[in-house]
């Protein structure tokens, strides 16, 4: 394994590491604390996925940029990988705008219905996760 392989690797797990954590515990627990509201909850949601965003953004930018750089990367790294910066791209650009305006007016007091927006980005999630999952054993593969 070259360094620029090993880098794409750890670059891998420690994106996919970030979104377990993030996405499927800490936000789910964040709401079965004593006197969490929904307000608190989802003003602490929006800084901590703004956070987690731009991580990401930052892992699949240096993903992309190590994978172009190295030959010899497999195919289904290639593909997998590719899903996961797509993936990341639907939820920066499509789903995420949309769950901001709606927890916005939620902070802001507003009686809003409840949203579907969660389920498309929690589906996202799980799609990024097995993305993550295949690319990073493809690059340890090869």
């Amino acid at each position: 394994m070259t360094g620029g392989s090993a880098v794409a690797v750890a670059v891998t797990f420690v994106w996919l590491g970030m979104v377990l954590a993030i996405s499927f515990l800490e936000t789910p627990l964040k709401f079965r604390a004593p006197e969490v509201t929904v307000r608190i909850g989802l003003g602490i949601g929006r800084i901590v996925f703004r956070a987690l965003n731009t991580a990401e953004a930052v892992l699949a930018t240096v993903l992309v940029v190590i994978v172009a750089g190295v030959g010899g990367v497999p195919a289904p790294a290639v593909a997998a990988g590719a899903v996961a910066v797509a993936a990341l791209l639907v939820q920066l650009l499509a789903v995420r705008p949309r769950l901001n305006r709606r927890s916005a007016m939620v902070l802001a007091g507003a009686d809003v219905p409840r949203s579907h927006g969660h389920h498309i980005y929690v589906g996202l999630e799980i799609v990024k996760v097995a993305a993550l999952v295949v690319t990073g054993t493809q690059l340890l593969l090869a």
